[in-house]
């Protein structure tokens, strides 16, 4: 058996955030800039599907959002919004590819951006506060 005296305790300062519903440990030396700076997994992949399934349309690899569903094993009512971020302003997709910035809307809010002018696209994504629909209310 130990005795209290023997007893050492160790307090490392760290702190816990909420990212995409998963826990994520903030260590103390690391830059809060830098940590704000990484992209989410979730919407570089939606990104990248969205490109790839455009470009099998243009190149006829496939002809219908059917097609693509049923090669994906996915349906078509997740095909075509997510197909949408495809048409994002090339400023956009620059801040969020190239800078990683990550957006202040949601995967869903930049979907419905994707029908505004590419001069509006910038503010609905990256200032939008988080709040359900609340940058498409008029």
């Amino acid at each position: 058996m130990s005795k209290e005296s023997d007893t050492i305790q160790v307090f490392i300062p760290i702190a816990f955030r909420r990212k995409n519903g998963r826990p994520k440990i903030l260590a103390p030396d690391v830059d809060p800039h830098f940590q704000a700076r990484v992209q989410s997994p979730h919407i570089l992949r939606a990104l990248g599907r969205a490109w790839s399934w455009r470009r099998k349309l243009e190149t006829g690899e496939a002809a219908t959002i059917q097609d693509i569903a049923h090669a994906e094993h996915v349906s078509t009512q997740f095909v075509g919004p997510i197909m949408r971020l495809a048409y994002l302003s090339p400023d956009v997709l620059e801040r969020l590819l190239l800078w990683r910035e990550p957006p202040s809307a949601t995967l869903l809010q930049m979907v419905e951006a994707t029908y505004l002018p590419w001069t509006e696209q910038m503010g609905r994504v990256f200032e939008c506060p988080r709040t359900k629909n609340s940058c498409f209310e008029t």
